[in-house]
């Protein structure tokens, strides 16, 4: 039976509802859209509309795809953080919002800077580096990372949001010390791998059969870049700067004793949107 496009969008909704997923209205909406080449905008205007047979059925694949496990995200090829569209792919993790948490606490300290140099270390779609950018105009940012598969999806969300002049994508590998001509930052924000390897395959069907494992293996007990990090890129940092952290359920306390043992201080625990530590950053200390 024919249905409208706003129909359609409703019972996409109930239907994602009843699996128990949370987030049902804006995966709802962002696979209709998708599914019948629509703008949010323009799935409003046309919601007294009836879809094709075509549509419809194209719209109810991806749902069937996305609850067999396939993120959305991935079925979509992009996302938004932080206000951003990204463009997404299977060679980078999809943003999570509790990532702007660590956001929101590293611009509390690049704001009053103006001009400043931000190193956004393992950026995966670069959303963390780009979402400073976007907010900090005299900042200059570079997103590092070792994959060449995420550092083109980095060149494409750089130009997507209009940020070329003062983003710039540069391979590294967050495991070894730096090169001297990579310069000094005021800051270095990382959300690395951290799930210890051992468990990537208790991981929920979503995570381990389409995130890449390489941003997602840790070492043996999770903290292998939280350590590296720690130590080889903090003469990255200018004297007094600041090193921001993600880090996984049950990690805080292990990172900040990794951080205090290689010589920084003021260091903070915040916790995520759901009261779960989240970010560990502190304040590399200056030999008086």
């Amino acid at each position: 039976m024919a249905t409208t496009y706003n129909n359609l969008y409703l019972d996409i909704r109930q239907q994602l509802r009843r699996a128990g997923i949370e987030a049902a209205t804006l995966e709802a909406r962002e696979l209709v859209c998708f599914g019948t080449d629509k703008t949010r905008e323009q799935l409003t205007r046309d919601g007294s509309l009836y879809a094709s047979p075509e549509v419809e059925a194209r719209v109810r694949d991806l749902v069937d795809r996305h609850l067999a496990g396939e993120p959305v995200a991935y079925l979509i090829g992009e996302w938004e953080f932080y206000g951003l569209p990204l463009d997404i792919s299977r060679d980078v993790l999809i943003p999570r919002a509790d990532t702007e948490v660590l956001v929101e606490q590293a611009l509390e300290y690049l704001k009053p800077l103006g001009q400043c140099r931000v190193l956004d270390l393992c950026a995966g779609s670069g959303c963390i580096g780009l979402a400073v950018a976007s907010q900090i105009p005299e900042a200059r940012v570079v997103l590092g990372e070792y994959s060449d598969a995420a550092l083109r999806i980095c060149r494409q969300n750089i130009r997507r949001n209009a940020l070329s002049g003062h983003v710039v994508p540069m391979q590294v590998n967050a495991l070894e010390k730096p090169e001297r001509a990579l310069g000094e930052f005021q800051c270095i924000i990382s959300n690395p791998p951290y799930i210890p390897k051992a468990d990537i395959d208790g991981l929920d069907v979503s995570v381990k059969d389409y995130e890449p494992h390489l941003a997602l293996d840790g070492g043996e007990d999770g903290l292998d870049f939280y350590r590296a990090i720690a130590e080889k890129w903090k003469d990255a940092l200018l004297p007094g700067g600041r090193l921001y952290f993600e880090v996984g359920i049950g990690q805080a306390d292990s990172v900040l004793r990794i951080m205090r043992a290689q010589g920084f201080g003021d260091i903070q625990i915040i916790k995520d949107l759901h009261d779960i530590p989240r970010v560990v950053f502190g304040t590399l200390c200056t030999e008086i």
